[in-house]
């Protein structure tokens, strides 16, 4: 654990450096600090600095550790963009100070109001849902509702989950607190705690492979994990991800939960002009496209086409929040999971 944190800073120093030494040198720079990492967004980058002139530095960290050193650089930070994946996570960098509004009028009208932040803190480049995931040969669509129908006693020793200190989880948690109030999330967590098939663990690509190992038989995962599985090199993730089928709760009731993949302007960028463009760039119809069809991810873009995997699942009703509520729920959420033994 502290080579890897060693390696991690280093790399951070590192990324540092090579931003520094580009805006010395006068080059046309955009630096970003992402949280995202995928190989899809890396291609963008290099299509933006080629159509642009304008070179794209990336630093990639988790998120918390992105924002802290935004704030600890002050003014003297290099950051020009923040990305990352989760709207609790975007609302607690406008909340901690990092970013400014975005001003562009062609980004903002490339994305709806009700996927961005209400004062322009932020812009949605893609959304995920988190579906239902089940065994082909063991569950019927008919059987499921509701996320909180998993919590039922009829799902005793068939659900299998990661741990809830996972942030897809957390802010499903946040959004049900909301909607069904603190005592029906507590006890939905008591409910699911009392299913699972095994301890919490993994990734979500890790409960599609325990499905099919007959270990259970339901589960919550993100989308794009499942097109990405689906048309991954391992033949055991496409061979797992053939066997699951893929169900959209709440459909009768409050909506499907949909997570957030946003942008933000940081607040002392040095680079304004070329953040915007680039921010522009990322919320046009061509990149959008690009991130569905390559992550598998929900454009934000409203003209843009969606990959014909997600087209084949057809509409889905949503849930109706503010994605300020993730982050504003956070804590209690994870309060409630260590309550009711969600590990």
């Amino acid at each position: 654990m502290m080579r890897k944190k060693l390696g991690s800073f280093f790399m951070a120093v590192l990324a540092s450096c090579v931003i520094g030494n580009a805006a010395a040198e006068g080059e046309q720079v955009v630096n970003i600090y992402s949280a995202r990492h995928y190989e899809s967004d890396k291609a963008l980058y290099a299509l933006f600095q080629q159509e642009t002139g304008i070179k794209v530095n990336e630093l990639n960290a988790a998120a918390p550790e992105l924002i802290e050193r935004i704030k600890r650089e002050g003014e003297a930070t290099a950051a020009d963009v923040f990305i990352t994946v989760d709207g609790g996570i975007l609302h607690t960098a406008k909340t901690s100070g990092v970013l400014q509004p975005v001003t562009s009028a062609k980004a903002l009208a490339n994305i709806p109001a009700t996927l961005r932040d209400s004062e322009n803190y932020w812009i949605g480049l893609t959304t995920r849902a988190r579906v239902i995931v089940y065994a082909l040969d063991r569950v019927q669509p008919a059987q499921l509702s509701t996320y909180e129908d998993l919590a039922h006693p009829k799902w005793k020793g068939k659900v299998v989950a990661r741990s809830s200190t996972a942030m897809y989880d957390q802010s499903l948690l946040a959004s049900l607190i909301m909607l069904d109030g603190e005592k029906a999330a507590g006890d939905w967590v008591r409910g699911i705690a009392a299913n699972f098939a095994r301890p919490p663990k993994g990734n979500d690509r890790d409960q599609a492979k325990s499905i099919v190992a007959g270990i259970g038989d339901v589960a919550l995962m993100n989308t794009y994990y499942i097109g990405q599985m689906l048309n991954s090199r391992d033949p055991e993730e496409v061979r797992a991800a053939r066997q699951i089928g893929v169900f959209f709760p709440n459909q009768q009731s409050t909506g499907t939960h949909v997570n957030v993949s946003g942008i933000g302007l940081a607040r002392y960028a040095k680079n304004r002009e070329n953040a915007l463009r680039f921010i522009e760039f990322l919320t046009d119809v061509r990149a959008q496209e690009h991130f569905s069809a390559q992550n598998y991810e929900f454009p934000t873009n409203p003209k843009a086409k969606k990959h014909q995997l997600l087209e084949s699942w057809g509409t889905f009703k949503t849930q109706s929040i503010d994605f300020s509520t993730l982050g504003k729920n956070n804590a209690k959420a994870i309060q409630l999971f260590l309550q009711g033994g969600w590990k």
